[in-house]
């Protein structure tokens, strides 16, 4: 089958920095589906891995945690799913990527592809709906329907993850939703998700946020946490619940005791590396999200779509997600046949 992936991590300015190469079909494990894979997205953790982790000597590793397609195959031990289903999810981070024809994945963090979407466009929401979820429900700790009189900061409102985290705030809680953006262009983009309120990430946030006169409980930092982390200190309410997905060198920990904070990393890959005993709510949950796209509760976050998997135009999707610049999702259909 046909795959791209890459022989020595590095810059993707590099040349070969992508191949495309044959592989082996996939083996199926007892809970695997064997998915033809006819969209993917790519990621802030497809540049991290290709940039940071080299493949083992003489290997070529496989990319690429987001994808949609349509099932060929199923595993002994399958039950929620039937060959012929069109399915989207976010992968396993120790495991071959999707970046291929074909695909190997635990059922039991997979959903049912949104009927409204495209593969490509469907294939934008997994990764980033799982992490926005889980890091609003569950690591901040909101309650669906609760947040009256409270308020959220996200801090990186126009990236992926932010696009979907604004709208599940806005239309599952009734939390105050402030977001950061600097762009006339992202500042459109978050408010077009839903936001309440936009500020500049590039300016004080103090006080931004006094001049709104919101003292929030919660904060979503989703970049540059390292750089904001004073800010949101200061910013943030007594007892309140900080929560982030980037990876700062470096944090001050203890400057969070005086007010009591809370403090939460958000990782989507943790359920599927670590075989957590839960690790079927990243199901649930994807079906929850594909029918809240289907009517038209959440919009989608793609903002485009590169044409058919190829090393070039994954080379060009890299680059662009390492110019910092993109807004919501960038998709690729599958190979062409």
């Amino acid at each position: 089958m046909k795959a791209i992936g890459y022989k020595q991590s590095g810059p993707i300015t590099a040349v070969g920095a992508l191949v495309e190469f044959e592989a082996p079909k996939p083996e199926l494990r007892s809970h695997d589906l064997l998915v033809e894979v006819k969209g993917i997205s790519v990621n802030p953790v497809d540049v991290k891995v290709r940039s940071a982790m080299a493949p083992e000597a003489g290997q070529t590793k496989v990319i690429g945690y987001d994808a949609a397609g349509v099932i060929r195959e199923v595993g002994s031990d399958v039950s929620r799913f039937k060959v012929g289903d069109a399915v989207f999810y976010a992968g396993d981070l120790t495991r071959p990527g999707t970046n291929a024809e074909l695909h190997a994945v635990d059922e039991r963090i997979v959903g049912k592809k949104p009927t409204s979407l495209g593969f490509a466009e469907a294939a934008g929401f997994p990764l980033t709906s799982i992490t926005a979820w889980e890091l609003l429900f569950e690591s901040l700790g909101v309650k669906e329907g609760s947040g009256e009189g409270e308020s959220l900061l996200i801090i990186g409102g126009a990236g992926g993850v932010g696009s979907v985290l604004i709208q599940l705030a806005k239309q599952l809680t009734d939390l105050t939703v402030v977001a950061t953006a600097s762009r006339p262009d992202t500042v459109e983009w978050v408010k077009q998700m839903g936001a309440d309120h936009v500020i500049n990430h590039r300016e004080s946030l103090v006080d931004q946020m006094k001049a709104l006169e919101i003292e929030p409980r919660y904060v979503a930092s989703l970049n540059g946490t390292e750089g904001h982390f004073p800010a949101i200190v200061e910013l943030i309410q007594p007892r309140g619940h900080i929560a982030l997905i980037d990876d700062p060198q470096g944090l001050d920990i203890n400057s969070i005791k005086p007010k009591a904070l809370s403090f939460s990393w958000e990782f989507m890959f943790t359920r599927s590396m670590f075989q957590t005993d839960d690790i079927e709510q990243q199901h649930v949950l994807l079906n929850r999200v594909s029918a809240l796209i289907d009517d038209g509760t959440l919009i989608s976050t793609v903002t485009n779509n590169l044409g058919a998997m190829s090393a070039e135009m994954m080379q060009e999707a890299h680059a662009q997600q390492e110019s910092g610049r993109v807004i919501g999702k960038n998709v690729l259909d599958g190979f062409d046949s």
